[in-house]
């Protein structure tokens, strides 16, 4: 199976190992609960599945490296206990608690979260010490005297004998505790993954037109040489940091990360001419559709290679806009919630004031007051705000205590933590000012904020109508360049397959989208159209 398929099962099978019954009994007993093994070569994502279906299902996760680790460490120390028993009395052997059961029980302290995934991985490669105590912990959990917490699952992992010598082959005993998962390493797959995390257009674009240097691992005269999964993410982020800073990649930094000499020469080869297609192409001016026909021209004659180049390059800026509205919208809509719970709470306490004012001090119980329904006298509209953002500061921490925070929600968590942070200091200087016009304070302080994030929407609205324009003459270009050729296929297909793209246009609307759709029959054939584009012949598509 590829990469998505196991995670996909793995995420599956977390679920269901952690579903109880009516009595909160787990409906697959422990000793049942078999650790997942995946089974695969090196660099793949395995490492990074996890974290994604941790995230996806909010649980903790404790990862960690069992080639780091002897037997001491993994078990724990032994140490002398003096004990009782019939009157007799004793020097018992006592182990102190293992540094893996330990790490996951400071995990649970620390974030709360009571559930979780431990991972081990490199798990075949364990010393030949702590060998023998595998099968006891694989099938009851168990490290020297102390078991793993109920309701965490373990998942493991290893790389095949033939790439890695330390490689420690699992006997049928051992075998038959696990639930086996063989992944392989699979292009298609990995570029799902890789368009959400945005990874550099020029890797993209790369492996579209060269999908066999995606993952290979090969001996050469020379040694081992080995392109992987993980290098080219690494790669993508090192390029982006170069590009920033205004650095020059060179053969030398791809070779850092692409241990292939073959597949380093040609990758640098390309990304310099993606670099020059970027300028030359003016793919801004294209975007603003105020390309000139010599552009439009000298692409319809173009190789196919540099035609791919040019559209992914242009989807690839279009999508990311579509894909920064979109976070965008859901850090709005998230701070909607916040502002709607200062909104209630405001009401909810002018009615208290109400009903206090009409009322004689005999007629107040403490019944009729709880910490929601203090008076406006008692608490402040930044005090609100206050709490909201320590509240959500707590939830972060205790998300990355328990490494279930992915990227996507740091960076929304961070701009809605700076937005009330804001909108605090903000209150805090204009106090004295509110006072003195004689407003009352707390909805003069919440029509402020309220302002602030209503300026912010408009803020969205217009840039969402500025990216709807971009994606229209992104579609007027390749009408132009390449009429209805592979081109428009693959654009519609991209903006479809793409989560954040589909959810722009699903929200938003893009008319031509919609139009070349119903011409290519996608929706009634989107799985066999991928299959024709994946299928295209380059070679003589070169030729057209």
């Amino acid at each position: 199976m590829n990469i998505k398929q196991a995670k996909n099962d793995i995420e599956n099978t977390v679920r269901l190992y952690l579903k109880r019954d009516e009595f909160g009994e787990y409906r697959i007993p422990l000793v049942r609960q078999r650790p997942v093994f995946l089974l695969g070569a090196p660099g793949i994502g395995k490492t990074a599945i996890m974290e994604q279906v941790a995230q996806e299902l909010g649980i903790a996760l404790v990862s960690y490296s069992m080639t780091h680790h002897t037997r001491q460490s993994a078990l724990g120390l032994p140490f002398i206990s003096h004990r009782k028993y019939q009157g007799m009395e004793y020097d018992v052997s006592e182990y102190t608690m293992s540094e893996i059961i330990a790490s996951v029980y400071e995990v649970m302290e620390k974030s709360g979260i009571r559930e979780g995934i431990l991972f081990l991985d490199e798990i075949n490669c364990v010393s030949e010490t702590l060998a023998p105590s595998m099968l006891q912990f694989l099938q009851y959990k168990v490290f020297g005297r102390h078991r793993v917490p109920e309701g965490w699952v373990i998942v493991t992992a290893g790389n095949p004998p033939e790439y890695n010598k330390s490689v420690r082959e699992f006997d049928v005993v051992t075998m038959d505790r696990l639930k086996v998962l063989e992944v392989e390493a699979d292009y298609k797959a990995w570029r799902e993954y890789a368009r959400a995390r945005r990874l550099h257009g020029a890797i993209l674009n790369f492996l579209e037109l060269k999908k066999d240097y995606f993952y290979r691992i090969e001996t050469t005269v020379n040694g081992r040489s080995y392109v992987t999964a993980r290098g080219w993410e690494d790669l993508s982020e090192i390029l982006c940091l170069y590009e920033e800073e205004g650095m020059q990649a060179d053969e030398s930094l791809v070779g850092q990360y692409i241990r292939n000499e073959r597949v380093v020469k040609e990758f640098t080869a390309y990304y310099d001419l993606f670099n020059k297609y970027k300028k030359e192409y003016e793919t801004e001016e294209i975007l603003n559709g105020s390309w000139q026909a010599r552009t439009a021209e000298r692409a319809r004659t173009a190789p196919f290679d540099e035609r791919l180049s040019l559209l992914g390059m242009l989807i690839d800026r279009a999508a990311g806009e579509m894909g920064e509205n979109m976070e965008t919208g859901d850090y709005l809509t998230e701070l909607l919630k916040n502002l709607k719970s200062i909104q209630a709470a405001l009401e909810k306490m002018g009615q208290r004031t109400e009903k206090a004012e009409g009322m004689s001090a005999a007629e107040i119980s403490v019944a009729d007051i709880s910490v929601a329904d203090i008076s406006v006298a008692d608490i402040s509209v930044t005090d609100m705000l206050e709490r909201q953002i320590q509240g959500r500061k707590k939830q972060m921490e205790s998300a990355r205590m328990a490494g279930s925070l992915s990227a996507r929600d740091q960076r929304r968590g961070r701009r809605l933590i700076a937005f009330l942070e804001e909108e605090k200091r903000e209150l805090l200087l204009e106090g004295g000012a509110l006072a003195e016009k004689g407003q009352e304070r707390p909805a003069a302080e919440f029509s402020l904020i309220k302002k602030a994030f209503e300026s912010r929407t408009a803020e969205l609205r217009r840039q969402v109508a500025q990216t709807k324009e971009r994606v229209e003459n992104l579609f007027a270009f390749v009408e132009d360049a390449f009429a209805q050729g592979n081109e428009m296929l693959i654009l519609v297909t991209e903006l479809t397959v793409r989560e954040d793209c589909a959810r722009f246009i699903g929200q938003f609307g893009c008319a031509s989208y919609h139009r070349h759709n119903q011409e290519l029959m996608l929706s009634e054939r989107g799985s066999d159209l991928m299959e024709e584009v994946a299928a295209l012949n380059l070679e003589q598509a070169d030729g057209k």
